[in-house]
């Protein structure tokens, strides 16, 4: 499994087992030393169960990233409830190191299978990732992102970014 993938499992269930933060054992490696943003997904049997990540790195390093974003998808997604420990073996997990966010300028630079998108409107801000299943067009892309930030679709006054993700799974249940 890769190792963003098994960080993330397993900054989860240290949490959930024993309530604790996982810290790193020895000296990082090169692609865990960097800063990026990080979404981590859970699923269970395929459909979404928990979603939280960062646009623009928040922590020190991408490990400290993909662990606090582990537990908050498991536990802070207002969308579900938090995760149970006995759910732990039904749940598979994708992490997404996000690219830095470049701003865009003409709109038909987009591509939903390739970009994701970050609206902005003072401060309400609405993110979608890249290649999302039923998700085909930047039109549809947009306006999710603009229903996320509070945004009324198809607002002139927004900004728009858009960045790619490198995304690592582990083969779901």
């Amino acid at each position: 499994m890769c190792p963003f993938v098994s960080l993330a499992q397993k900054a989860i269930e240290e949490y959930l087992r024993f309530g604790r933060v996982i810290e790193p054992v020895e000296e990082l490696p090169p692609e865990m030393q960097k800063r990026a943003g990080v979404f981590v997904t859970l699923k269970k049997y395929g459909r979404l169960r928990g979603c939280i990540g960062t646009f623009l790195p928040s922590k020190e390093n991408i490990y400290r990233e993909i662990v606090r974003n582990a537990i908050a998808s498991a536990t802070e997604d207002k969308r579900f409830h938090p995760v149970q420990a006995d759910e732990l073996r039904e749940l598979t997990y994708s992490v997404d190191i996000l690219s830095e966010p470049e701003k865009v300028s003409d709109i038909s630079s987009l591509d939903p299978k390739i970009y994701g998108v970050m609206v902005v409107k003072g401060d309400k801000r609405g993110l979608i990732l890249p290649d999302i299943e039923g998700v085909s067009t930047f039109q549809e892309q947009l306006k999710i992102a603009e229903t996320k930030a509070g945004i009324k679709p198809g607002d002139k006054n927004i900004e728009i970014f858009r960045f790619t993700v490198n995304r690592y799974r582990q083969r779901e249940n």
